[in-house]
């Protein structure tokens, strides 16, 4: 028996040193790894010269006062011997007999950018330059060159340099930013707490964040180390192509905690293009008010699944009249892009040429149909969703004559318009009390706002809405969408519950 295991143990030696010899090789290369793909230090170093850290001074103007702020002069007796030394630390060295910033004085930032076009246009942050009498782009060898503004965006904090360079430059382009997947390794760089060009690594967290910064929110989530100083730096692929424009973090400390976020290139190489050519942004423009389309109101539409952007008002001089769009319909598509929330038609709007005709799907009484639209330009206000008010206002006196779904509904008078200040043009039947506990209070209807539509069908009477609630809940419906007014004749739709 022994010598048998003996036998199987000579037999079984090569495969066990060969097991141990592969184990010790993963044990050695995992750290290295660990540490991220090679092609990390290929792509900085043929990238880096394309990083250039932005410099800019702003005028701050005086402020302060004799005896304010914390540099005030102290008052000192009369034939003091510290009153020669006083007067000239605070009179001299800080603008006059009061102290504090009394004369105007420069204050210096810097953030960081990169080249995309060799004649000297640079991309930025608006946020690193905005305010400054003076910007300068700083090269990766210290060469320092004065820079001229070209134009900047305000709603994706975006902002296009240019400066003459004497000797040749390199210029990085665009990738596509819709390609990016989760996990992707990214490098980023750029000038974080004015050390300079720095390289930092991570993956992509995720995509098409919207954290509340802007109407057309749509970043890269990274943990690449971002911190002060690398807004407007560049976010590479490991192609070294851009594929985003590194602008904000979270943090409470300031410093990287891994929540990074970049404007992905797509946005951001439309911008760029549209403010080297005209010094500004032209974006597409619908003329519609737009809200979400909520389970409760997905239903009272016959829309399955929930989605789509609802329209609750349109503009008497936008796009959308003439085209046919009323509120009541929900957007689908638009272009060819389908539309899952309200944020993808702001998106997919702003981003579509100015005078383009495209066909938008949408959904009309359950049934889809598809319209034709030319996009005019938007001024300053674009597709909005609908701000739905917290305000509350407190009940009055008033004459009832009908109540449901916890409203109290009159037919709306002459002395109840001008009670409420109701334009005249907003036409239907008012409310004038909520049901603390009811469904309505819940989805802040409040006294003074006026039914417009029951169900798409528009009401005059008190007596009318009663009637088609009525005829909803006959029909086995769970919620009846109504059309609301404000005293200004702005709409917004609401889904109440009918049973």
């Amino acid at each position: 028996m022994t010598a048998a295991i003996s036998a199987l143990t000579r037999r079984l030696r090569p495969w066990l040193a060969a097991i141990c010899l592969a184990t010790a090789s993963l044990a050695l290369t995992a750290p290295a790894e660990a540490r991220g793909p090679d092609g990390i230090a290929d792509v900085a170093e043929k990238v880096i010269d394309a990083v250039v850290n932005i410099s800019t001074s702003q005028t701050v103007e005086a402020k302060g006062g004799p005896g304010e702020g914390k540099g005030a002069m102290p008052k000192l007796p009369p034939g003091s011997p510290f009153e020669e030394f006083f007067d000239d630390f605070f009179k001299n060295r800080h603008g006059g007999p009061g102290g504090g910033d009394l004369q105007p004085h420069k204050t210096t930032s810097l953030g960081s950018g990169f080249i995309v076009d060799t004649s000297g246009i640079v991309v930025t942050n608006n946020h690193v330059i905005e305010g400054a009498d003076e910007i300068h782009v700083i090269l990766n060898d210290g060469s320092k060159f004065k820079a001229e503004l070209v134009g900047v965006d305000k709603k994706t904090d975006l902002a296009v340099l240019k400066f003459t360079p004497n000797k040749p430059l390199i210029a990085v382009k665009f990738g596509d930013s819709d390609k990016l997947r989760l996990g992707e390794w990214v490098i980023a760089i750029g000038n974080p707490f004015s050390l300079g060009g720095t390289v930092t690594a991570g993956i992509v967290s995720a995509r098409n964040r919207d954290i509340s910064q802007g109407p057309y929110d749509n970043y890269i989530q990274t943990d690449a180390a971002i911190n002060r100083g690398n807004s407007g730096g560049p976010l590479f692929n490991l192609d070294g192509d851009v594929i985003g424009v590194n602008t904000l973090i979270i943090s409470p400390s300031g410093g990287s905690i891994g929540i990074g976020f970049a404007v992905p290139s797509k946005t951001v190489a439309g911008v760029v293009a549209q403010l080297r050519q005209y010094g500004q942004l032209r974006r597409g423009w619908l003329g519609v008010r737009i809200q979400q389309v909520t389970d409760e109101i997905a239903e009272s539409l016959s829309i399955k699944p929930a989605r789509g952007a609802l329209i609750a008002g349109v503009d008497d001089k936008g796009p959308a009249k003439p085209a046919g769009i009323v509120p009541g319909d929900v957007v689908v598509k638009f272009d060819g892009k389908d539309i899952k929330e309200p944020k993808d038609l702001s998106r997919v709007v702003a981003d579509t040429a100015v005078g383009k005709q495209v066909d938008v799907v949408l959904i009309r009484k359950g049934a889809e149909q598809t319209v034709k639209v030319t996009l005019g330009k938007l001024d300053d206000g674009g597709d909005k969703p609908v701000q739905v008010s917290n305000k509350t206002q407190e009940p009055v006196e008033k004459p009832v004559t009908q109540k449901a779904l916890g409203l109290d509904l009159a037919t709306l008078t002459k002395d109840l318009r001008s009670r409420y200040k109701i334009k005249d043009s907003v036409k239907g039947v008012i409310i004038t009390n909520v049901d603390d506990s009811s469904d309505a209070a819940e989805k802040r209807l409040s006294p003074g706002e006026v039914i417009v539509e029951v169900a798409q069908e528009a009401v005059s009477s008190a007596a009318d809405v009663k009637k088609r609630i009525d005829q909803i809940k006959k029909d086995g419906k769970k919620s009846v969408l109504l059309l609301v007014a404000n005293s200004d004749g702005e709409l917004r739709f609401v889904a109440l519950s009918v049973q």
